[in-house]
């Protein structure tokens, strides 16, 4: 008998928004059929029995140099967004190529075996020796086989706050970082953080980079760069490959001006990347009462059609003590922060942290479940989105580039010593339930 054309046969997936269950072949790195019986076997059989099989998670948004540094030096006692950054200017002075390159590994791990493998790391780049960056840029080439690491050159510091630092940023370009990014509302002024989005949009042409911006990261209602950044994307015609992350100003505009600048992102085209688990814990943090979320208006900005995706952002650092890279947890405050309750905006909750963030990333046909396109997915033990997320479903499997990368056991629970009941008036009394 001649060998399975197939490495690896999926059976009975449930994709999103599916209402029956299909086999999914994969050859070569590629899924190379999908239906619903397929009658050829596979070398490798995975039974998933109906469990929600889905496109990989796409985190949009970490600082893979800082994980896992929570109180290192201290804690943050004051939860700021600057006290963090103070901490963090003490930490990185100590920092080496493989204390970076170890945490980094272990939360790219942490990620991956949760359905994440896409990841858009911040880095950095306002220290001279460059030693985070070049740490995330081999661990990019090293872990290339079973996850894709995107790297933005960050000046935390920002662009003009110390002296060499655009040197630093343009230097980080040359040495291969994806993408390149800023701080504006950081800069010392109005004026230079708007010099600042222009130099990273120059900096973007000149090497053909994608543009990640973190943009009114701050309460004040006044820090007002994300028309800098929308105007600067619409004259430059790179809308789809700019991304204004954060924006958690924009809750604070009045309506007049955030109806105004409504327009101008619409024709810009620009992403949006929030990070709601750290967005709802920074911000808000000097006011007394009634205390703001501190989210920007993913609702508003989802229902006029425009990009929006998720990050995790933090993971056990100066700025954010917990996390573990789940990123249905980030999807989940999400739906709690931004009041996307309903059911067709739990699923676009979903869609930020896999379908959306494929477009942040600019992954292209790179990414999804189709004939054709690499074999990358995940299986949820769950029937759908809306009961992933509801239960912070465990990844049973994760199939990347083709192979079983990941396998997990869902906890398994058993009543001991429970007293006997009449089961037969317990079923009588039950409210019958549908799932979403």
């Amino acid at each position: 008998m001649s060998e399975s054309p197939f490495q690896l046969v999926l059976r009975q997936c449930l994709l999103p928004g599916g209402s029956t269950t299909v086999d999914i072949a994969i050859a070569g790195g590629d899924i190379v059929a999908i239906e619903e019986h397929l009658n050829q076997s596979g070398q490798q059989e995975l039974p998933i029995q109906g469990r929600l099989t889905s496109p990989p998670l796409v985190e949009s948004h970490v600082h893979l140099d800082s994980v896992l540094t929570v109180g290192q030096p201290r804690w943050n006692t004051s939860g700021t967004l600057f006290e963090g950054i103070d901490i963090w200017r003490d930490r990185k002075a100590t920092l080496t190529y493989a204390d970076v390159q170890a945490r980094a590994m272990q939360a790219l791990q942490l990620q991956a075996q949760q359905g994440v493998l896409w990841v858009r790391t911040h880095v950095d780049v306002s220290e001279p020796s460059l030693v985070a960056l070049q740490a995330l840029l081999d661990l990019r080439q090293s872990v290339r086989d079973w996850i894709t690491l995107q790297v933005v050159a960050f000046p935390q510091d920002g662009i003009y706050g110390s002296p060499g630092n655009v040197n630093l940023l343009e230097e980080a370009l040359k040495l291969g970082a994806d993408a390149v990014g800023g701080i504006p509302h950081y800069e010392f002024t109005r004026e230079d953080g708007v010099r600042s989005v222009e130099t990273i949009f120059h900096l973007a042409q000149t090497y053909d980079r994608l543009i990640d911006i973190h943009c009114d990261e701050i309460d004040d209602d006044h820090s007002r760069f994300l028309e800098v950044v929308a105007a600067c994307a619409l004259r430059s015609g790179l809308g789809k490959r700019v991304t204004a992350s954060h924006t958690t100003a924009f809750a604070g505009y009045n309506n007049a001006y955030a109806f105004k600048l409504m327009g101008l992102l619409e024709r810009a085209q620009i992403n949006f990347v929030a990070n709601p688990l750290i967005n709802i814990t920074l911000q808000g943090r000097t006011d007394s009462y009634p205390k703001r979320r501190g989210i920007t208006r993913v609702k508003e900005l989802w229902q006029r059609g425009l990009n929006v995706s998720l990050g995790h952002d933090c993971i056990q650092d100066p700025w954010y003590s917990l996390g573990t890279g789940n990123m249905l947890t980030v999807a989940a405050m999400a739906i709690h922060g931004c009041h996307m309750t309903g059911q067709s905006e739990i699923d676009a909750c979903y869609t930020m942290v896999t379908e959306n963030g494929a477009r942040t990333l600019n992954l292209g046909d790179q990414y999804g479940i189709a004939v054709g396109k690499p074999a990358n997915l995940i299986v949820f033990d769950a029937k759908s989105p809306y009961d992933a997320l509801r239960r912070t479903a465990t990844v049973t499997h994760v199939i990347s580039r083709g192979k079983l990368l990941v396998q997990t056991q869902p906890a398994q629970t058993s009543w001991l010593g429970l007293p006997s009941l009449d089961s037969s008036r317990m079923e009588s009394s039950l409210i019958p339930v549908t799932e979403a």
